[in-house]
């Protein structure tokens, strides 16, 4: 369960999915006492996404989009210069409702989104993740790739997986982020597959298969 306040981490080009894991380097002053904080308390760090013209105010608090998800910190590597290689795994979705400007860096007052699939939707999911695996498979066997996809995986965690790690626009992330739920999300990333397809992206899709 997420706190009601939480340090978030806006980038321009990062989006994190629940469940999935996330490495970054972390380098900026304000962003090291974040993570140092971090880690002496409950690991949490909020992932956002910045709005389009974020450059002139980018050393402030530009925009962000509302909708983004936490991620704790499951291994930290601090370097001797002060910087530091961290991994989040995704956690749960949340939607930022204000700002509390008391630290160097940003927190944000949070409402949790859970994303849990209720039993009786869980064949609709099933069934759109294998609509899901063929468009995926088709396309990058078009791009002279071997689609691979391991049965053991959730559904859930194989959409989130695919809607992180896909080479795809960090806008088109966002919106399957804001999905609701897991059949929204697999369907919009069919949306997405077959768009890129036509307009003839599928050459970037080659060995993108999860292993």
């Amino acid at each position: 369960m997420l706190p009601p306040t939480i340090p978030i981490f806006p980038l321009p080009n990062v989006v994190l999915f629940p469940n999935v894991f996330l490495p970054l380097h972390i380098f900026e002053p304000r962003y090291r006492a974040m993570v140092a904080d971090a880690l002496k308390g409950d690991r949490i760090i909020g992932m956002t996404l910045l709005r389009p013209g974020f450059e002139a105010t980018y050393d402030g608090r530009p925009p962000v989009y509302p909708i983004g998800c936490a991620g704790v910190i499951t291994h930290a590597d601090p370097l001797p210069d002060g910087r530091s290689n961290i991994v989040l795994r995704g956690m749960e979705k949340f939607r930022i409702t204000g700002e509390d400007d008391s630290r160097p860096y940003r927190l944000a007052l949070v409402d949790a989104l859970p994303e849990s699939v209720a039993e009786a939707d869980r064949a609709e999911v099933r069934a759109c993740r294998q609509r899901l695996e063929a468009v995926l498979a088709s396309t990058i066997e078009r791009s002279g790739g071997e689609p691979r996809f391991p049965p053991v995986v959730p559904d859930d965690d194989l959409v989130n997986a695919l809607a992180q790690y896909l080479p795809l626009e960090p806008m088109e992330r966002q919106a399957l982020l804001e999905c609701e739920g897991i059949a929204a999300r697999c369907n919009g990333l069919i949306e997405l597959l077959e768009m890129h397809t036509l307009t003839g992206g599928g050459k970037a899709w080659k060995d993108r298969s999860v292993h």
